[in-house]
């Protein structure tokens, strides 16, 4: 059993944050991003995490194959190929986001901890307690405007391991896209002269038409049908992470009726979405939303939409189905894995990601819906745990927290681990809920932040 959190204690010894700009002079030119990319919904910075163990002997890190060498000289490489994340992003007409490609560069931190991979324990899970130690915000520079697009920090452990923890503005890549680049960046640190797969600009795949029409119905951005009594202070919300093994979901299938199919995503998800409004304690009538990140990779039956390979920008959408707190709360599970299904199907067809593009021009580029809206993204299938950069797979790979109302499913060991943001007081409900009804084990938990 590892030590909780709170009993770990350590010091890491930072450098002075320093600029990678590619390896070589690059394109000057203005690249827009598409109208996905630039929707409220991904101007923001997510945190990922990375977590390796020490493959190599001790010696030979503060030598050739010292990680933090071996990965700011292949970034400065991989950044020749991936100049537009070496840029700025400006903002002009009606919102519209634009990449300056400058080459100004990546931030980059070369960092030591003296702790070691087995001393961290779970505390590796998300959301990790000590992402502060492992990803400094460097002043100014986390901004989705006129800042550097990522932030690289990489902090060499006792044991020779080490963590790699970064930041990106998610206008620029999704999951997918964020994993390709980091491959390159890998098979660069492994010798190879350029990357496997090129990457492919052509963000206009996911632009509005002209003209632009709404033609399907967005839940998860509409107010009109959502009213809600209470905001969330954000001072009062707490992160916790719930691990579901082998025997969790088979705990949780027995409770559908035997013809019922569904995938472990949407099992968990109506699961999750099911005991968090539970532990809410809403208004019985109020509204309630689950949304699912679900992206149109792999949608070959698209008629139009067809995604290259070494596409690396943002490709999903957040459908979302509705109840009322009350029939969720009291219908059997099936109830809710049914509007699961039901959310996410809205993806199988090609209008609903081109309603949205057209949606973003027509409405300035809207926040997805907030009260009331669960959503839930599943990283598992993303790469994250597949990114070697010469030292072999992660030992736990991902977004590194959650954020209100959004959580992750996270591939770890040999299940997965879900994040969860909470009032406090919700945060006890919501153990009490699970606990109540998936009855066969117990879950692991990381340090409440």
């Amino acid at each position: 059993m590892a030590l909780p959190s709170s009993c770990l204690s350590f010091r890491v010894k930072r450098s002075e944050p320093e600029v990678i700009v590619p390896a070589k002079p690059t394109p000057q030119e203005l690249k827009p991003v598409s109208d996905i990319d630039d929707s409220d919904g991904f101007r923001f910075q997510i945190p990922i995490i990375f977590f390796y163990n020490n493959t190599l002997s001790t010696s030979s890190l503060l030598g050739k194959h010292d990680p933090i060498k071996v990965i700011r000289e292949a970034l400065a490489r991989a950044l020749v190929y991936y100049y537009p994340l070496a840029g700025r992003l400006k903002e002009g007409f009606n919102r519209k986001l634009t990449v300056d490609c400058n080459g100004q560069g990546v931030l980059f931190v070369a960092a030591e901890a003296d702790i070691s991979l087995q001393q961290l324990g779970e505390t590796i899970q998300p959301p990790c307690p000590f992402l502060d130690e492992f990803l400094c915000n460097v002043p100014g520079s986390d901004g989705i405007v006129g800042c550097p697009l990522i932030l690289i920090q990489v902090t060499r452990l006792a044991c020779g391991g080490f963590v790699l923890a970064l930041r990106l503005n998610h206008t620029m890549c999704d999951g997918f896209g964020l994993v390709q680049f980091l491959n390159a960046v890998g098979e660069i640190a492994k010798g190879t002269m350029a990357p496997s797969v090129l990457p492919v600009w052509q963000r206009h795949l996911f632009n509005a038409r002209n003209p632009p029409q709404i033609t399907r119905t967005h839940h998860e951005y509409d107010d009109s049908q959502l009213t809600h009594s209470n905001s969330l202070d954000p001072a009062t919300l707490v992160q916790k992470s719930f691990f579901f093994g082998p025997k969790h979901i088979r705990a949780l299938r027995k409770q559908l009726p035997q013809n019922s199919t569904c995938t472990q995503f949407e099992l968990l998800t109506a699961y999750l979405w099911r005991c968090r409004t539970l532990a809410l304690r809403l208004n019985p009538k109020e509204t309630v939303l689950v949304s699912c990140i679900v992206s149109t990779r792999g949608k070959n039956h698209y008629p139009t939409l067809h995604i290259p390979l070494g596409y690396y920008g943002n490709t999903a959408a957040y459908p979302a189905a509705v109840s009322n707190a009350e029939l969720l709360s009291q219908k059997p599970l099936e109830y809710a894995v049914e509007l699961v299904k039901k959310a996410k199907d809205q993806m199988k067809e090609e209008e609903y990601i081109r309603s949205i593009a057209d949606m973003m021009v027509l409405r300035r580029r809207p926040m997805y819906k907030i009260e009331g809206n669960f959503i839930v993204a599943d990283t598992t299938k993303a790469g994250y745990g597949d990114v070697d950069l010469g030292w072999g797979l992660p030992v736990c790979a991902g977004p590194a927290t959650a954020f209100y109302p959004i959580s992750f499913h996270v591939r770890y060991r040999d299940g997965v681990v879900v994040p969860i943001c909470l009032p406090i007081l919700a945060m006890e409900s919501f153990e009490q809920e699970l606990n109540k009804m998936c009855s066969e084990g117990s879950y692991m938990h990381a340090s409440r932040l």
